[in-house]
């Protein structure tokens, strides 16, 4: 059976916005919602049944077990449409398209919905783990006496709940204190660093003037454009911010040049490229190709947000190009210091030279803010249009990091 190609039709997301701020009170669950409305309403989905919808959420509650599910019977979509639920970390949303791309060329289904949505404002409460067996057995008990002692051997400060956290397990470090020790290892000044976030805030800002996320975004809560874009922010005013990650005179990074939490979601609508054509869709780009790796960083040998570094060689070997083929580079700037990290790397490595004038030319995660699980269908969406834009032939290399150590990578070519 000869592979069918999977493209980009268009896609939808809320605006991002900073945890604690105007999207508070929605749950991934009603950030997805939104965001799948949005696409409905652009293509006309309403009540109609797409081949299928994978979706995912870094920071889920127990009650997020069926978030995609969920969200669809929620929205404007027919019932029938299957959801499955993708989790990756940061990578989820390119993940999930490439889930959804997989089956299209599979011939499994012709179209389909991907995506991610974090709320960083609603992340779960954790308890500590005396009170949760407690809970446990409690619920397990025949009679209320019995379940009063499940409770009997906790002392005050069992009942405390766990702050958030997202330390990874393995060397019980931030992803900020570990990127810091990569920072210091590439030797990535604070310069470097203000200069690319300066950078990002830029092009977005001449991205949203321009009117570009006008059929990319769908407003919520009375929110309309990305809350954490800071248009008139300078070198100047970067340069004032004091480091919250790294020890000693070498910490460089602040607030400014590291993404802040956000709350968003975002979904990309894929199809086979003659059904999309059969029925009057548009055809952004083609999903070329995904590559996935992880890095050993809990030796400490690799860097935990550089996986990408060992993909991204894998992807240009398997599809005979190299990073000179690209008109367009997507690194997700996780912080200012990762994206940069990963360019000297791979310069260093020998995998080729990344041509910063390419480089995330309407703005990255920096600026636009970072909703773990919707950063790949943001960037994907984002950059099928500026393909199509420029043309048939046209390339565009995507590059994610991840918690864990792992990273995830595309091409995407317009038609």
């Amino acid at each position: 059976m000869a592979l069918r190609n999977a493209v980009v039709v268009g896609g939808n997301r809320t605006p991002f916005t900073k945890a604690g701020g105007r999207f508070a009170a929605a749950s991934a669950q009603d950030l997805l919602t939104s965001a799948l409305d949005g696409l409905v309403a652009r293509f006309g989905l309403a009540g109609e049944q797409i081949g299928q919808v994978s979706a995912g959420a870094v920071l889920k509650h127990t009650r997020d077990f069926n978030l995609t599910r969920e969200a669809v019977l929620g929205s404007a979509l027919s019932p029938h449409t299957p959801t499955s639920d993708v989790g990756m970390a940061c990578g989820t949303g390119l993940e999930a398209i490439t889930t959804i791309a997989n089956k299209i060329r599979l011939n499994q289904i012709d179209n389909g919905i991907a995506g991610g949505a974090d709320s960083a404002s609603d992340a779960p409460i954790v308890v500590s783990e005396p009170l949760r067996r407690a809970v446990l057995k409690a619920s397990r008990a025949r009679n209320v006496l019995d379940r009063i002692k499940a409770f009997g051997t906790l002392g005050p400060a069992d009942l405390l709940p766990v702050p958030p956290s997202v330390d990874e397990a393995r060397t019980g470090l931030s992803m900020g204190e570990s990127q810091a020790l990569t920072t210091k290892k590439w030797d990535i000044s604070r310069e470097a660093q203000d200069e690319l976030t300066l950078a990002s805030h830029q092009n977005l800002a001449r991205a949203w003037d321009s009117g570009f996320f006008d059929d990319l975004v769908t407003g919520y809560l009375g929110v309309t454009r990305d809350t954490v874009l800071r248009p008139d922010t300078t070198l100047e005013k970067l340069a004032k911010l004091k480091p919250v990650f790294g020890r000693g005179d070498d910490a460089s990074m602040t607030a400014g040049n590291s993404t802040a939490l956000s709350d968003g979601a975002a979904v990309v609508l894929l199809a086979e490229e003659e059904w999309a054509r059969e029925h009057g869709w548009p055809t952004l780009a083609r999903i070329v190709d995904t590559q996935t790796a992880a890095a050993d960083y809990v030796t400490g040998k690799e860097d935990l947000l550089l996986a990408p570094t060992r993909a991204i060689p894998v992807l240009l070997q398997r599809n005979n190009v190299d990073l000179d083929s690209f008109d367009f580079i997507e690194i997700h700037e996780a912080f200012a210091s990762t994206a940069l990290a990963t360019i000297k790397a791979l310069e260093k490595n020998g995998v080729g030279t990344v041509d910063r004038s390419k480089l995330n030319v309407n703005g990255s995660s920096l600026a636009a803010g970072h909703p773990f699980a919707a950063t790949g269908a943001r960037i994907v969406a984002s950059l099928a249009k500026i393909l199509a834009e420029k043309g048939p032939g046209s390339r565009g290399l995507i590059s994610v990091c991840t918690a864990g150590g792992q990273g995830i990578t595309a091409i995407l070519e317009a038609i």
